[in-house]
């Protein structure tokens, strides 16, 4: 790892927090996303009526309304596997978004949605009948309960457990992506990673148009050290992102250029790392792992004040975050 141009301001001990890797991902789905109702002329709309519909291998719907400045806000959204549509209406005046994606570790913003009279709402199933609707309420909490027991496993490392878990939620639900892709990601934290590669491959065979499993791939090749095939696939994510439109992972590709800035990172190429996560910041602001990691590489190019501003702004959005510790013994070093 470069470490020219540092200041004697940093203890030697604190630098040798610049060889760690990153961590494989959580096994997190849910996300959150918020936004702002207005009407044609841009004024905002209090007390709108909310719908957030998925569409992916399971079905939710949730309700909501806008608060007094037309905001609204939702969480426990499904990150992985499909996308949202978020419809808006009072009265006569409706208008919606969608394929819309959930960032996992932070709040996505959506663009401001226009009502207007004569608008639409969207619906992920709107032909479905009331029967056929409460039908798929229930495979909806079936396989919700199989997921939860998936997340329960993995928290207390039974992997094992977790795998069985999403094998039966394969048996219920047909090429379901994200399935594949969880499986993919225990057995990263397995250490079985021809078995992941091929579970992450399954899921883009599913779902060619996920991300998220060439997120995977990224890791899982950095991971091995492998590392133009972890630029390979980082690169894919972000283009499928782009590709998605504005609404897609929080407004951008944000998870692609972290993930291009830590393979950056891992290859000893600070400066390109620096601008990865910068990217991923401009994007995303309150992705905390970005502030860190790019206070790290700004480290390594002797930015120390800009640095400091990074770590400060890491511990702000996560202190008690998974690098918090460090991220304080950096600034007591400073």
């Amino acid at each position: 790892m470069t470490r020219t141009g540092c200041g004697p301001t940093i203890r030697a001990g604190i630098m040798a927090v610049l060889c760690l890797l990153l961590a494989a991902p959580a096994f997190a789905q849910l996300g959150s996303l918020k936004g702002r109702v207005v009407d044609e002329k841009g004024q905002p709309v209090a007390d709108a009526d909310m719908t957030f519909e998925y569409s992916g291998e399971m079905t939710y719907r949730f309700t909501g309304k806008t608060n007094a400045r037309g905001e609204w806000i939702r969480a426990g959204l499904m990150s992985v596997g499909g996308r949202w549509t978020v419809s808006a209406k009072k009265g006569n005046l409706a208008g919606f978004v969608s394929n819309v994606d959930v960032p996992l570790s932070a709040v996505g913003e959506v663009g401001d949605i226009v009502i207007r009279a004569g608008g639409t709402v969207g619906a992920a199933n709107s032909g479905a009948s009331d029967s056929q609707r409460e039908e798929m309420a229930k495979q909806q909490a079936a396989l919700k309960k199989i997921f939860d027991e998936a997340n329960a496993a993995l928290s207390s490392n039974s992997y094992d457990v977790a795998l069985a878990k999403l094998s039966e939620a394969l048996t219920k639900v047909q090429n379901c992506a994200v399935c594949h892709t969880r499986m993919g990601d225990v057995y990263v934290k397995k250490g079985e990673f021809p078995a992941a590669e091929e579970a992450y491959r399954k899921a883009i065979a599913a779902d060619p148009k996920s991300a998220e499993p060439y997120d995977g791939l990224a890791i899982l090749y950095n991971t091995q050290k492998k590392f133009t095939e972890a630029g390979e696939a980082s690169k894919m994510a972000s283009e499928l992102r782009t590709a998605a439109g504005p609404g897609a992972a929080g407004g951008g590709d944000a998870t692609s250029f972290y993930n291009a800035g830590v393979i950056f990172w891992n290859q000893s190429k600070a400066a390109e790392a620096a601008v990865e996560f910068e990217k991923a910041l401009k994007l995303n602001p309150t992705m905390a792992e970005a502030h860190y990691y790019h206070g790290m590489a700004l480290i390594n190019l002797g930015k120390v004040p800009e640095a400091k501003k990074a770590f400060q702004e890491y511990l702000k959005l996560a202190p008690t975050g998974p690098n918090a510790p460090i991220a304080k013994s950096v600034l007591d070093a400073m």
